[in-house]
């Protein structure tokens, strides 16, 4: 009953009414933008050294013991900590979320990957329900436009409003990179009343704030690799609670990785209609 009635609080008082928004302080989106720098450069540190996947900066060993266990069907899933000089990049009011998965799909080849993951009108039927609505909005080239309303439900539900640049980049021909930042995210109050409507984008509850995304696709050993490297950003959570909340900012995007990358090799090796 003690935990019932400290959840129904923590409910009530992180995720209850508007008058407990948040706002999305400067300094918090600048140290963020400090992380996504620091996290890109250490990307393009790896194409040097040629380790385009995370699995490639493991000793001997282990990596080769990675790529067995992909090429079985399981998923490689890290979490990942970002530094800049040597040093943690310190977030004044908030929270960064960054993880990475791998997932081997047998037989499949590089532009069937791409093509599942350049088609934004199909995402809300391939990833659902976590997106739930998905839209090309342009495409020039190797740059688009998407809007995606994302849904996560754990002790509440999130319903988020997001639009994102997204830019393609080739690496020889077994290699493509899609990098999706987030430019507008807006939380949905009362999703599917008659009432819906968004709270102020940086001026909500602050479940993410930011969201950057990086798909990595390699062909080779008979088959692609998919990897996806995310990085969030959230508000803080308030010490009382954080016995029952740190768990799940844990699990949440771990989890939703792990569906996000099943998922994309399930609308790959679906049968063609």
């Amino acid at each position: 009953m003690k935990r019932v009635l400290l959840i129904a609080w923590f409910i009530a008082a992180f995720a209850g009414a508007p008058a407990h928004a948040t706002e999305l302080k400067p300094e918090t989106a600048a140290a963020f933008d400090r992380y996504v720098r620091a996290t890109e450069a250490q990307m393009a540190d790896d194409i040097g050294r040629d380790q385009f996947l995370v699995v490639d900066r493991l000793p001997g060993e282990r990596r080769q013991e990675a790529y067995n266990r992909l090429q079985e069907g399981q998923i490689y899933i890290q979490e990942l900590h970002s530094r800049e000089d040597d040093s943690r990049i310190f977030i004044p009011g908030g929270l960064i979320h960054h993880w990475v998965g791998v997932i081997f799909i047998p037989h499949a080849n590089l532009a069937e990957v791409v093509a599942v993951l350049r088609n934004y009108d199909a995402h809300q039927e391939i990833y659902k329900p976590q997106i739930r609505r998905s839209r090309l909005i342009e495409r020039n080239g190797d740059e688009s436009k998407v809007f995606l309303q994302l849904f996560n439900k754990s002790l509440v539900t999130v319903v988020l409003n997001v639009n994102f640049d997204v830019r393609d980049t080739q690496f020889r021909t077994t290699r493509r990179q899609i990098a999706t930042r987030s430019t507008r995210i807006a939380e949905v109050s009362h999703p599917g009343a008659a009432n819906e409507h968004e709270l102020p984008a940086g001026n909500d509850h602050g479940y993410m704030w930011r969201l950057n995304s990086y798909w990595r696709i390699e062909e080779k050993d008979g088959g692609t690799y998919v990897q996806n490297e995310s990085v969030e950003l959230s508000r803080t959570i308030p010490v009382v609670f954080a016995w029952l909340v740190n768990p799940l900012t844990k699990s949440i995007p771990r989890n939703v990785l792990v569906h996000l990358l099943i998922d994309t090799r399930n609308a790959v090796m679906k049968p063609a209609p």
